[in-house]
């Protein structure tokens, strides 16, 4: 394996960001490789924007070192990165009297790539038929397709996404993910920071969660699933007149919360369910049963009341 290969495409090393006496990011250390899809999660003000913005080199950090594709985003070298980046910030704006179109031939232009995709990118973010059409015609959700666009202009190695699904439609979010899914199957490495949490689990290869500036916790859902030791809810539908064939079950369960007449719901470990699962197969009384994991709010929520209680959220 090549040493560029072997290289993160992200590297942060104890890095800091400080406005005046305000710390939005406190000594974050991270590494990305390429072809991760990283889940950037946290609540307002947690440091997701001003990360994302240091590995932009849009901001200088105020202590440590980032590199990105083994350069400094702010030094020297940064406008060699420009092409290999894309970004769509959680609020964007687009001149109104350009049409789509006009709009991608300018960031074309700013970027240094080829108009060749223009057309087919704003196909593929349901545009097509509007590119003729001037900005200010375009609904909120049309201008965040178009940010989108912007965004993918040369395919570019390293995606930053925030609050990327804003606006959007079930159709056009499910559009956007299967986008995410297609770059990450090409080796591209994207970072998304999303509010809206149960459509980014099935997507991202890691989740990072930073709290009050600093890195909380981060690794694939299933070892923090693991870690956090939160447990998995398992719904069970069927017919029966009382609950007492739950005692003779040969797999440990506790009390189940009734959902209605025919519907219970139990919450058991990691490492009990595939047990109960089983278990709860083998009985005639159940008709249908369903397992969920606990999602990444509930991640987010634990590791965040671990830090305040703690002190390493201060």
């Amino acid at each position: 394996m090549s040493e560029a290969a072997q290289r993160p495409v992200v590297g942060l090393d104890g890095v800091a960001k400080r406005y005046g006496q305000f710390a939005a990011l406190r000594e974050v250390s991270l590494d990305i490789a390429p072809g991760e899809v990283i889940g950037l999660l946290g609540h307002n003000g947690a440091g997701k924007t001003t990360l994302m913005k240091l590995i932009l080199g849009l901001s200088a950090p105020s202590a440590g070192q980032v590199r990105v594709f083994g350069l400094d985003p702010h030094g020297k070298r940064a406008r060699e990165l420009r092409p290999r980046l894309g970004y769509l910030p959680e609020s964007i704006a687009f001149y109104d009297a350009l049409t789509g179109r006009e709009v991608l031939d300018y960031f074309a232009r700013l970027k240094g790539v080829g108009r060749g995709e223009r057309d087919a990118l704003l196909a593929r973010v349901g545009l097509g038929e509007a590119a003729g059409r001037r900005v200010k015609t375009y609904s909120k959700g049309m201008r965040q397709r178009l940010g989108l666009a912007q965004a993918l202009l040369g395919r570019p190695e390293l995606l930053l996404l925030d609050e990327p699904t804003v606006g959007l439609d079930p159709m056009a979010t499910r559009d956007f993910y299967a986008t995410i899914d297609e770059l990450r199957g090409e080796g591209h490495t994207v970072i998304l920071s999303s509010h809206i949490l149960p459509g980014i689990e099935q997507h991202i290869t890691r989740a990072v969660i930073l709290g009050h500036g600093r890195l909380l916790v981060q690794g694939p859902l299933e070892s923090l699933w693991r870690s956090a030791g939160l447990s998995f809810k398992v719904r069970v539908r069927g017919h029966w007149n009382d609950e007492g064939w739950l005692q003779t079950l040969s797999a440990p369960i506790g009390e189940p919360r009734r959902i209605n007449g025919s519907r219970l719901e139990f919450n058991v470990s990691h490492e009990d369910k595939l047990a109960v699962v089983r278990a709860l197969l083998a009985r005639p009384e159940v008709q249908d049963l369903d397992l969920a994991p606990p999602g990444l709010e509930a991640l987010y929520v634990h590791f965040d009341h671990v830090a305040n209680t703690t002190g390493e959220g201060s």
